[in-house]
């Protein structure tokens, strides 16, 4: 005869289960990127159009990707092409569209006297670390919400890059670069230029990485610091206390996540050495290449590494 299991017990591995499923089950992305992707829906920011198109949900590997992403060729109502398509979410395009109208296209016409007609970028949506290192810490890059920009081709065909223009001093285009990376400090919270660190020489990154608030609005990483004549007004105290410095909430859920594949043991090699294995995400990514003798022990304290929220 069976011995009745006493109902007490059955309830505690009933618990037991649960419990089990939440600590081996995969981790959830952090609820501020899905709030923020409705909020920019709910709002109307964005229009679809045929340059910015709905695709498909990207859930994973492990906490990578967007819940309503967005396929872009083009911005400012298809004015301004992007070189190559992007997978961004939504909060990503009126911030773009923003610093596009405000800063960078005035710019253009007032130094050169031409329009911006393409942005040239390295890529958008990756599932990768920060920096395409190993063991760090999921990018921006990771959920859409960064673009990595590495120049612009005005209307006539001419290109100004920021490998090739930024340290050009005295120069329309060095200052004209300038001037895009400090304005792009009023919209973005993240902004990377060559400078902050080795592995940023050739390009600007670009994301909305939420990094708290202080007294005077949104907490922004602009580095290397823009020059004094560059930056705005600062914006005025809300007369509380400051808010206590504090990094996001972090993503730590990285490739080696258990539904996640393995990263390719076998780097890609660039002309100055080896990089970070090839990202997960856009069809043709461009990862940053270091300059020669360059890498992470150049820099003691680099603003991009796997300890600081700058990426």
């Amino acid at each position: 005869m069976a011995r009745r299991v006493p109902p007490v017990v059955l309830a505690f591995i009933a618990a037991l289960c649960l419990t089990s499923c939440g600590f081996l089950g995969r981790p959830e992305r952090p609820i501020w990127r899905t709030q923020a992707e409705k909020a920019c829906f709910a709002r109307k920011q964005v229009a679809l159009s045929d340059t910015i198109v709905a695709a498909p949900e990207i859930d994973g590997p492990g906490v990578c990707g967007m819940t309503r992403p967005l396929k872009v060729s083009a911005l400012a109502n298809g004015s301004i092409a992007v070189d190559k398509t992007l997978t961004i979410d939504c909060p990503m395009i009126p911030a773009l569209e923003a610093w596009l109208n405000a800063i960078v296209e005035p710019d253009a016409e007032t130094r050169f006297g031409q329009k911006v007609a393409t942005v040239n970028v390295f890529g958008a949506y990756s599932c990768r670390g920060i920096d395409n290192m190993p063991g760090a810490r999921l990018s921006e890059h990771a959920f859409g919400n960064a673009v990595d920009v590495a120049g612009f081709t005005l209307a006539d065909g001419r290109r100004v890059d920021f490998v090739h223009d930024w340290k050009n001093a005295d120069t329309q285009e060095a200052a004209f670069l300038h001037e895009a990376h400090a304005g792009a400090c009023q919209y973005f919270t993240t902004v990377l230029g060559p400078g902050a660190d080795v592995f940023h020489y050739n390009h600007i990154h670009l994301d909305l990485a939420n990094h708290g608030s202080t007294d005077t609005g949104p907490r922004r990483i602009c580095k290397p610091t823009p020059a004094p004549d560059l930056l705005p007004a600062p914006e005025p105290r809300d007369g509380l206390p400051p808010a206590p410095n504090i990094d996001e909430p972090l993503d730590i859920a990285h490739l080696s996540a258990p539904d996640a594949p393995a990263a390719s043991p076998s780097p890609v090699e660039g002309p100055d050495g080896a990089l970070p294995p090839a990202p997960i995400g856009e069809t043709d990514p461009a990862p940053p290449i270091l300059p020669a003798g360059a890498g992470p022990s150049v820099d003691p304290s680099p603003t991009s590494s796997i300890r600081d929220p700058d990426d």
